[in-house]
């Protein structure tokens, strides 16, 4: 696997431990970057070459839609997820018209390794 920089955001310290778990234990190599919101991340980021991106839709302050527009912008080769619990037919629809995954939670190995390494 080549190496990666994997950015985690969501408001839940549960949910980023569990995405992390996950992305650690399939590929050690891979460097993962964890923010609480758009704003951390962003700061968080500046030195970094984000290969893949997991945003939270629904956080405080900026949300993920946003947030991707804005990682789109310096990375437009990564490949960004939206994962969320709100699967209503306008998120699936915004995250397409920007060309990001949407990803369903509940967080399984499954939907996550899918995404990254599918």
């Amino acid at each position: 696997m080549t190496s990666q920089t994997i950015l985690v955001v969501d408001d839940s310290r549960v949910s980023r431990m569990l995405v992390r778990a996950i992305i650690d234990h399939a590929d050690k190599q891979a460097e993962v970057i964890e923010a609480s919101n758009g704003e951390e991340a962003l700061t968080k980021i500046e030195t970094a070459q984000v290969t893949t991106a997991i945003l939270d839709l629904n956080m405080p302050g900026m949300d993920g839609l946003a947030l991707a527009e804005k990682l789109l912008k310096d990375f437009p080769t990564a490949k960004i997820g939206l994962l969320t619990a709100n699967i209503q037919d306008i998120v699936r629809q915004k995250a397409e018209a920007l060309g990001i995954t949407f990803i369903p939670k509940p967080i399984t190995e499954e939907r996550i390794l899918g995404f990254i390494y599918g």
